[in-house]
């Protein structure tokens, strides 16, 4: 790392020098052109991870003398563009999927899950959160991308860790899960857990006026159940979820978009600080004693009043949702306005059978369920100030199990208990996870996954959770500890755990005049 920072500083230097001793008019040397994360669509993203040199821009257009980039469409299939503009050169983007390394500068733009995640994995591997989010169709397309420059990819692969034993394990493993499968879904189940969430919200608006403790008790679990359901759906990826989708906008009021660029990047850098924004839930809860800066005086009485911040969770999400979705379309991402109907649907039916006094409970008492579900299975856990590369590892340290002790809890908790499951497989349905468990023990043990299987019962992992909030409140803050608070993809480059950070990239140093 450091002599890669010392060789990125220097090519920066030299390349700004090139620039400041140039002509007032636009001109480059392709001698001083070295590789960026400069996006220029994304301003904000000029940083620069040096990943090779002049090399990499061999390949130039023999007309203009000029380097060339990719444009993709959403089906994967590019062309060779100009690199530069007026104003900015755009460079490659390059990440490992299975061994071999992918220039995706023209992709970022067209995936469909926002360019985000792409620039995340700039200079990083990406195979098994590749093989856990997609579908079967999106695993064969990215093999047409254009492949990485071999000066760039020989660079990257001297500097990027290879794969480790448990990931190449875990890889054998998902093959054989997937042949034989485990990702076909059981209908007779989901069409129970379905009757399940319409009668709660039956019996919610058959009470709404009658019995109003009872309506809000039956709709807060309904909420919770419907975005138990629509978190499945969501992540899954074979036809019954591409329908079923829309399903946590209409019935729980959270858009799948929101849900998406939110809770896929916490799986994809579970526990890491400054990155995972379910971490991040400073400054009503510290999950670790903060700089100074950063501290409040809530902090000092977390663990007295964790239920009232845990309760706002739904009315934040629903918030969240709201922003993403007008954002959306004003972004005119894919199906961002049908997103939007839906959640308008939901507000509809939900303000027309259920009355003020009802609904607004239901969402925080709703809140509260979910929190106390989703939290202790990771807080409990490891935390990471830097990236950590071996994501399978990663996944069995920073996540615990919780083990039930009646039906009921099973049905709540909505397949979370099995949360080291959920995580290692999210788009394999709910349903096969406690078939998996035996599964998962037994390679931690093969494998020696540091810490194991972790699991504790139901109450002991909600103690264990509200301990912590207990110590880390009786803590003194720790002058240089990690802000949990990024702000997304920008802010995690910022703390310095992104292979880009600390860089000066070409957007802000490539000027038209002067």
């Amino acid at each position: 790392m450091m002599l890669q920072q010392a060789h990125t500083a220097t090519m920066a230097m030299g390349f700004a020098l090139g620039c400041m001793t140039s002509s007032s008019a636009f001109s480059f040397s392709p001698q001083s052109l070295t590789r960026t994360r400069s996006i220029s669509s994304v301003p904000q993203f000029s940083t620069m991870l040096d990943k090779t040199d002049a090399e990499t821009y061999a390949d130039q257009d023999a007309a203009s003398g000029m380097p060339t980039a990719w444009e993709c469409n959403e089906e994967a299939e590019c062309a060779e563009v100009p690199a530069c503009d007026e104003v900015n050169c755009r460079t490659s983007l390059d990440v490992r999927i299975h061994g071999k390394w992918y220039d995706l500068s023209g992709w970022r733009k067209a995936h469909p899950a926002g360019p985000h995640w792409i620039d995340w994995y700039d200079g990083r591997d990406a195979t098994d959160v590749m093989d856990a989010f997609h579908t079967q169709k999106g695993r064969e397309m990215y093999k047409r991308l254009p492949a990485s420059a071999p000066a760039t990819a020989a660079i990257l692969d001297a500097s990027v860790a290879p794969y480790s034993q448990t990931e190449i394990n875990f890889r054998k493993l998902r093959d054989e899960l997937e042949s034989n499968g485990w990702w076909e879904r059981d209908y007779v189940h989901e069409a129970k857990l379905l009757g399940i969430w319409a009668s709660l919200v039956t019996g919610a608006a058959l009470t709404a006026d009658s019995a109003q403790p009872l309506s809000v008790l039956l709709l807060g679990l309904a909420m919770t159940n419907a975005g138990w359901l629509g978190h499945d759906y969501i992540h899954g990826v074979d036809k019954f979820s591409a329908v079923m989708r829309p399903f946590a906008a209409i019935a729980a009021g959270l858009g799948p978009t929101w849900w998406s660029d939110k809770h896929n990047k916490h799986h994809a850098l579970t526990n890491e600080m400054g990155v995972d924004e379910d971490i991040a839930t400073d400054p009503f809860l510290f999950p670790w004693a903060p700089d100074p800066k950063h501290d409040s005086p809530l902090r000092k009485i977390q663990h007295l009043i964790f239920f009232v911040p845990f309760s706002f969770l739904f009315a934040l999400w629903r918030f969240d949702t709201l922003k993403v979705a007008v954002d959306s379309v004003e972004l005119k991402r894919p199906d961002a306005k049908g997103e939007l109907w839906y959640l308008l649907a939901h507000y509809f039916v939900l303000l027309t059978f259920s009355p003020f006094e009802v609904w607004v409970p239901a969402v925080f008492l709703s809140g509260l369920m979910s929190a106390l579900i989703v939290t202790p299975t990771h807080q409990s856990e490891e935390f990471f100030e830097e990236y950590q590369s071996d994501w399978v590892t990663a996944q069995f340290k920073s996540t615990r199990n919780a083990v039930m002790t009646n039906p009921f809890s099973e049905w709540l908790w909505g397949g979370m208990q099995y949360q080291l499951e959920h995580h290692l497989f999210p788009s394999m349905p709910r349903s096969k996870y406690p078939k998996l468990k035996p599964i998962l023990t037994k390679f931690a043990e093969e494998n020696n996954v540091p810490g194991g299987y972790r699991e504790s019962g139901e109450f002991e992992i909600l103690f264990m959770n509200w301990d912590l909030y207990r110590k880390v409140a009786e803590a003194d803050p720790v002058p240089g500890a990690p802000y949990s608070r990024g702000n997304g993809q920008l802010g995690a480059i910022d703390l310095g755990s992104s292979p880009g950070a600390g860089g000066v990239g070409l957007g802000k140093l490539v000027t038209a005049k002067n």
